[in-house]
């Protein structure tokens, strides 16, 4: 913690120095998030509008979002999957058919603890999925073997697989099960989430801009 609040524990009672200290701190982690953001978009830009072409004829075509992940990682996914069915910040936007498989916490629990914490999304893929559907799995590390598990799984069963993780990719890069993954390089596990948000929240607007030039279906 004091290394990364010192102007906290550095004994001072100077006031305008621990806010001057404070300030200069919030601006170097919103500089950083800043260029992270701007590398990962310089770096994927042509591989999220690929990626939001395919998801948009998905949808057209009836499929789902199954959106999974653990820990900080789980919130994000329900939060994508809420930006999709529940568009709040375009109202005119459709809402989208989305599910968070790490919400449900009788199935969660029951699963981890019947079977094993590794089978909780593989299983629920497996359970609900079509082949029509897209799954999004969530990680900071790129290693969780449940995630590794439910990409192969959906894999297996014709699923667009979306794959967003932080430093190197982790073991998720050596899937084949993964269409797509979007590869946050950081080893810092804030600015790895902060930038992952805004993947996520670029991917559902250019899905939501695809789906209004393709035909509705009937």
């Amino acid at each position: 913690m004091e290394s990364l609040y010192p102007f906290i524990y550095s004994g001072t009672t100077d006031l305008a120095a621990v806010l001057d200290q404070a300030r200069a701190s919030t601006i170097a982690k919103t500089q950083e998030i800043m260029d992270l953001r701007a590398a990962v978009g310089a770096r994927s830009g042509g591989m999220l509008a690929a990626c939001a072409r395919e998801a948009a004829a998905r949808f057209c075509a009836g499929g789902r979002l199954l959106t999974f992940g653990n820990g900080g990682s789980a919130t994000d996914a329900q939060q994508l999957a809420t930006l999709f069915s529940c568009p709040y910040q375009r109202p005119d936007a459709a809402p989208l058919p989305a599910i968070c498989l790490a919400s449900d916490i009788a199935v969660v629990t029951s699963l981890s603890n019947d079977v094993g914490v590794e089978i909780i999304f593989a299983r629920q893929i497996a359970a609900l999925s079509r082949s029509s559907d897209i799954a999004v799995g969530l990680s900071t590390s790129g290693n969780s073997e449940n995630l590794l598990r439910a990409f192969d799984e959906a894999g297996r069963r014709g699923l667009m697989t979306i794959g967003i993780a932080g430093y190197d990719g982790g073991k998720m890069a050596e899937l084949n099960s993964i269409d797509y993954l979007f590869v946050v390089p950081s080893t810092s596990i804030h600015r790895i989430q902060e930038a992952q948000t805004t993947l996520y929240q670029v991917l559902w607007e250019l899905v939501t801009a695809e789906l209004g030039r393709l035909p509705v279906p009937g």
